[in-house]
């Protein structure tokens, strides 16, 4: 085991202990962040999208929305590609306050920067996504996926299919589209992706607007305000 993954364990183990005396599912919100680590994205962006994260539970107007959100959040960080490669990178984490947050955050900086490349298996990254979730949503917290890419789906279920079975379970699910690659990607996600209450598609233009764009995308779903600035396509509620 190298250095990278003891240390990762090690972040994990103390964000698992401090969250422990919390029942589980306690929590307001579920969310699965789910980022894209297929061919699509070299080394560099999937690198770019961890710091992001991280970044993002350090700022203070994120933990704000946290501390000031009735129970807190539960949180865990996914990776995915192709249907047959989807993996957690840290477990259900509940958060309520600056210290939960900060511990999320360096349990990201320990992770090791190893995308699995593949397709780009966006239905089936939503599906593997929706079973994570610790909840049944009958009168339960809200449960959020949360897919961040720069491409369209390629392989496996389409998104509307998945998105429909997920709907179906009271899940919501929005979308932070990259665009380096796809300039229509957000209409993409907009009619192909997202569904469920208040659903929205962020977009980062490039690699610089990306973690503005993430921060902007936590807090709205966090506070459940609708930001004004999103994809309006049509999508199904």
């Amino acid at each position: 085991m190298g250095r990278a993954w003891i240390a990762a364990v090690l972040a994990f183990a103390a964000i698992l202990w401090a969250g422990g005396s919390r029942a589980q599912g306690a929590a307001a919100l579920e969310l699965v962040l789910a980022v894209d680590a297929s061919t699509s994205v070299d080394g560099d962006l999937f690198d770019f999208q961890l710091r992001g994260h991280a970044a993002a539970f350090r700022d203070r107007k994120l933990v704000e929305a946290i501390s000031g959100h009735g129970g807190g959040i539960s949180v865990t960080l996914v990776q995915w590609s192709d249907p047959s490669a989807f993996r957690v990178l840290i477990p259900w984490t509940d958060i309520a306050d600056s210290a939960g947050a900060a511990r999320f955050a360096a349990a990201i900086d320990s992770l090791p920067r190893r995308p699995l490349r593949g397709s780009t298996g966006i239905g089936a990254a939503m599906l593997n996504a929706a079973g994570l979730f610790r909840s049944a949503g009958e009168g339960g917290p809200r449960r959020v996926i949360d897919i961040v890419s720069n491409g369209y789906n390629n392989i496996g279920i389409t998104p509307d299919a998945a998105r429909e079975r997920i709907l179906a379970q009271g899940i919501t699910v929005n979308g932070l589209v990259i665009l380096d690659e796809v300039p229509w990607l957000a209409d993409y996600f907009a009619a192909h992706v997202i569904g469920g209450t208040s659903a929205f598609v962020a977009v980062a233009d490039n690699m610089a607007s990306f973690g503005r764009a993430l921060l902007d995308k936590l807090i709205w779903e966090i506070t459940e305000q609708s930001p004004a600035a999103i994809q309006t396509a049509e999508r199904p509620e």
